[in-house]
């Protein structure tokens, strides 16, 4: 038998502190060796694109293949959305598919989570500190609450070009935080914040870098090609820069990619990937001044491991069809 999970039923079972503790646990198996990763595998039909991100966890025992397919013309022609995400869950013994799930919130939450365990391992320890969101859409309210889940925060500044999207943003989480969210005209006045999370569809860099004070952490989310990024070369040079992956990085990011084509940096200013601060293998903050970065390109393990999580949930709650296939 086959569980199929819808979003409801993924939304009824996914919280926010339980995925943080599995992607920190996968981007532990990753430093460590017992994760595979395989590239993710991009196919182009005339009308989308149509990408394939499988991961095996060892540790976990979570096996599993995330489908995100981007078609532009889904809405005007089938009323579907352009981007849409499935997630097939294996028995690593047997490799039958256990479950199917929806995976538009599943990424959204997983996306969330890593910059939650990034901010943990990186951001300063003070408490009352200020959360800075540039966007706020449903990614910008999960970098939020992702941060929110590892520091007490006292207020979080929310910027965004709309202004009715941001009074929503403030709407949707009100009653799920525990501070004052607070609406800011202008990008620099978000700079105030100690930790900052970028999660816009902006091509072109968002706020200026030499304005970032210093030991300040950011979480940058939004640009995942190689000609858009949301960080400008003055802060990836002034910053400590820590990613997902490596590989993903000089291979996807344009906010390190673009700095090292200027010459601005070299590849050698890539600190570390996640998992290695995690393991201990490199330090993560030196010091209360210094400023950091988080890159999040999105891995499969994030997805397999969420996943896992998203399975247990549902059969120990009963939730979810089951089918036979």
């Amino acid at each position: 038998m086959t569980l199929i999970l819808n979003r409801n039923d993924v939304m009824s079972v996914l919280k926010m502190k339980d995925c943080i503790d599995v992607v920190e646990k996968a981007f532990t198996e990753l430093a460590n060796g017992t994760a595979v990763l395989p590239l993710r595998t991009n196919i182009t039909p005339p009308d989308g694109l149509s990408l394939y991100m499988p991961a095996y966890l060892k540790e976990m025992k979570a096996l599993a293949c995330k489908i995100v397919t981007v078609y532009k013309n889904n809405p005007k022609n089938y009323n579907l959305p352009v981007v849409i995400g499935k997630v097939m869950l294996q028995d690593p013994d047997t490799g039958d598919v256990i479950c199917i799930m929806d995976g538009g919130y599943l990424t959204a939450v997983r996306t969330g989570a890593a910059s939650g365990v990034a901010t943990k391992y990186i951001a300063r320890e003070s408490d009352g500190q200020i959360a800075g969101i540039f966007g706020t859409g449903v990614q910008a309210q999960m970098q939020l609450l992702a941060v929110a889940e590892v520091r007490k925060l006292s207020k979080a500044l929310i910027y965004d070009i709309s202004n009715e999207a941001a009074l929503k943003f403030i709407n949707d989480l009100q009653g799920k935080v525990d501070f004052e969210i607070i609406k800011v005209l202008s990008p620099d006045e978000v700079l105030e914040a100690d930790i900052i999370c970028t999660a816009t569809s902006s091509p072109t860099p968002i706020f200026n870098g030499q304005k970032v004070k210093k030991g300040t952490h950011i979480n940058g989310i939004g640009s995942h090609t190689p000609n858009a990024r949301e960080l400008d070369s003055d802060i990836i040079l002034r910053s400590k820069f820590i990613g997902d992956s490596k590989e993903g990085c000089f291979s996807e990011a344009g906010d390190i990619m673009i700095p090292l084509k200027e010459g601005i940096i070299d590849e050698s200013h890539f600190f570390a990937e996640l998992g290695e601060v995690i393991t201990g293998k490199k330090e993560g903050r030196a010091n209360d001044t210094e400023i950091t970065i988080f890159k999040s390109n999105g891995l499969a393990i994030q997805d397999t491991a969420s996943a896992k999580l998203i399975y247990d949930r549902a059969v120990e709650a009963g939730v979810g069809t089951e089918v036979k296939i």
